[in-house]
């Protein structure tokens, strides 16, 4: 199969449009046979439900080019899984988790000359979603819905390498309590960008959200889970009813614990400890996990052992491990990687 004319080393984290992407529509209460589709134009109502009272969720998982060629995607059932929790919180109709792969399956396959070749540092982003499409005035939830998967290639989150980020405890909240933080919910991503555009201006990289109830537990960015080291190489992540159940922080937790021999600990996280960590990392689909290097908290300055210049040791493992499952290296733990072609 011959490959787009692309200069995959050079591609950013962004959207290129791509040749097919699949449709669904659920109306009468059922969903139709789903298709391929060349158009990337939506028309709706302008009174449409996710228009009016943002009644949209959404997914986010890799296709990669392995080392031996195949094309896969890591965990797609996963994906589908939390896709079905998020809708059954937002009213809406639940979109088969067997349907969901195939899908996925679908759309890489026809779009499979833009999965860009293995050593590039490049992949195929996949982005499935749905909203409420049928008139809503009122508040309550549409009838009619849409479910849509399309793919762009992107390049490596970062360029050039990991550096540790800098961070800054947010003033904001990015979920309420009993509220939506525990799923793929767009509105909870269109809260957090106020929050993270004003982070930007001081500076900072990224937010450290707590929890919104005591404000003194770490929860989450706005798009990522946090990975804690101890000074014994410990592996700690936060435990809480508000954050997303991130599939890289699932899979990370895995390979800490089978893969690398190493204690992991799932529990509340108190802000007052984190000084006492050896490393920081964000982990998610984008960039696996992103080192972080100093967290600011109102004027006091948090920063790890592991420094500015480099992946902390353990963190460097975690990565080095998924990534090489993911891309064919390592041998992966059954039913981790569907492949494609």
């Amino acid at each position: 199969m011959e490959k787009k004319n692309i200069d995959w080393s050079n591609i950013g984290f962004g959207y290129i449009p791509t040749e097919k992407r699949y449709v669904s529509n659920f109306k009468n209460g059922a969903w139709d046979e789903g298709c391929l589709t060349e158009d990337n134009k939506i028309v709706m109502s302008e009174c449409a439900g996710v228009l009016q009272y943002a009644q949209t969720c959404f997914e986010g998982l890799k296709a990669y080019t392995t080392e031996d060629g195949h094309i896969v995607v890591f965990r797609p059932d996963l994906n589908a899984q939390r896709m079905v929790d998020s809708a059954k919180r937002l009213e809406m109709p639940e979109f088969p988790v067997e349907r969901f792969v195939e899908a996925i399956t679908e759309v890489v396959k026809a779009n499979a000359a833009y999965v860009p070749p293995y050593g590039t540092g490049a992949s195929l982003y996949i982005r499935p979603y749905m909203f409420g499409i049928s008139p809503v005035i009122g508040v309550k939830p549409a009838e009619e819905y849409q479910f849509r998967a399309f793919c762009t290639p992107v390049g490596p989150y970062f360029k050039g390498g990991a550096k540790p980020i800098t961070i800054k405890v947010s003033d904001f909240d990015r979920a309420a309590p009993n509220g939506t933080g525990h799923v793929k919910a767009g509105l909870n991503y269109a809260m957090s960008l106020h929050a993270i555009v004003t982070a930007h201006e001081e500076g900072f990289d990224e937010n450290m959200y707590l929890d919104p109830k005591t404000r003194t537990k770490v929860e989450e960015t706005g798009g990522a889970n946090f990975i804690f080291v101890t000074k014994d190489n410990k592996v700690v992540t936060p435990k809480s009813d508000s954050i997303l159940p991130s599939i890289t922080r699932r899979s990370l937790i895995y390979v800490a614990k089978e893969y690398l021999g190493l204690e992991v600990e799932e529990r509340e996280v108190l802000l007052e400890e984190v000084k006492d960590f050896a490393e920081c990392g964000l982990c998610g689909t984008a960039a696996v996990i992103s080192p972080v290097g100093k967290i600011y908290n109102h004027g006091e300055e948090i920063c790890f052992p592991s420094g500015m210049e480099k992946m902390g040791p353990v963190i460097q493992k975690l990565y080095d491990t998924l990534t090489g499952i993911q891309m064919g290296k390592i041998e992966a733990p059954e039913g981790w990687i569907k492949r494609i072609l």
